[in-house]
């Protein structure tokens, strides 16, 4: 309970280093960095060593391979995490795998030897966890056993995390692809955290000792009928509203491959317009929104260094700001 409120204390909030290497490499190959050990090392060596980080940053999610890794003069990247007040995090899933019997839908796997895992993380410092889920919108979907088997998985992952100690992030996305419209959103994402909190309450998850990572409420990528920000903040928080108890301290955002400022912009509309009468902090747990122009700057070269870090530092402010209701477009210029 105490690392829960930790991670959504002081208007911080997550930053979500956890992409697979696999991942990490496609977003290199498309700037032309090196797709090496290395390449992945001196990347993550940047992030945790930004100055001031822990200044707008409770936590860090890692990856297998990034919890492991050292600086060049041999720190431990979780040494240099904690020093700088950021509570160290681990993504445990194993990635999102057809469903069988069910076109277009996923389900994650990675339940398997997580008890041992967890206990190992936990050991060598980690006091957080993540797991995601994956939800599609369209024709019949998502159906009623692609929600309750993720919605299951989640809830036994989330218990086994509790069980070693560790603050489960509970993270069912109903993913932005598609044509499906804000509507159409809605309606998933409240019968996607329904499900969520039945299987939780099943499970025997302690609602105060979580946080949950949940989508904005979107418009498909390609929907003709595009929303306002205060069309996504109504239709959001309404939504959590309904269905996301008052016991749970915190609800981190995913940015789920919206612009790094729109983003911020949406963050900043709910906490104006409803921080005061919420019974849970909106913060963020971003990944791309936070990291992809330190990344394009860096471009994998040492002299970049040192402005990539400022561009890094830059986007964790304006989300700072964002979760006080401070955050304006001219703070990108």
């Amino acid at each position: 309970m105490d690392t829960a409120k930790a991670l959504v204390a002081d208007d911080k909030g997550l930053l979500a280093m956890d992409e697979s290497d696999p991942t990490c490499n496609k977003r290199f190959a498309k700037l032309g960095i090196p797709q090496t050990v290395e390449t992945r090392r001196a990347y993550r060596e940047l992030i945790v060593t930004t100055p001031g980080l822990g200044e707008s940053i409770s936590g860090a999610i890692l990856y297998d391979e990034t919890i492991r890794q050292k600086k060049k003069d041999s720190t431990p990247f979780l040494k240099v995490l904690t020093d700088a007040g950021i509570i160290p995090g681990i993504k445990v899933d194993t990635g999102a795998k057809d469903l069988a019997a069910h076109p277009g839908e996923k389900i994650t796997e990675g339940l398997d030897g997580l008890r041992d895992r967890l206990a190992e993380y936990f050991q060598m410092g980690a006091r957080f966890a993540k797991w995601r889920a994956v939800i599609a919108v369209g024709d019949g979907l998502p159906s009623r056993s692609g929600l309750e088997a993720n919605a299951h998985a989640l809830a036994r992952y989330a218990t086994l995390c509790q069980e070693a100690g560790l603050v489960p992030i509970v993270e069912p996305e109903v993913l932005m692809d598609g044509d499906h419209t804000l509507e159409q959103c809605r309606a998933a994402t409240e019968e996607v955290l329904r499900n969520v909190f039945i299987q939780l309450n099943c499970q025997r998850v302690l609602l105060e000792g979580m946080i949950l990572k949940p989508n904005l409420v979107l418009p498909g990528l390609t929907c003709s009928q595009q929303a306002s920000v205060d069309e996504v903040t109504d239709a959001t928080v309404n939504c959590l509203l309904r269905t996301v108890p008052a016991a749970v301290p915190g609800i981190a955002f995913l940015s789920g491959g919206q612009s790094a400022e729109l983003a911020s912009a949406r963050l900043n509309a709910m906490n104006v317009r409803f921080k005061s009468r919420l019974p849970w902090a909106l913060a963020f747990s971003f990944a791309r929104a936070i990291q992809q122009p330190t990344l394009e700057i860096w471009q994998g070269k040492e002299a970049n260094v040192k402005a990539a870090q400022q561009a890094l530092i830059h986007r964790a402010r304006c989300n700072r700001a964002a979760r006080r209701g401070e955050y304006t477009a001219a703070m990108e210029r």
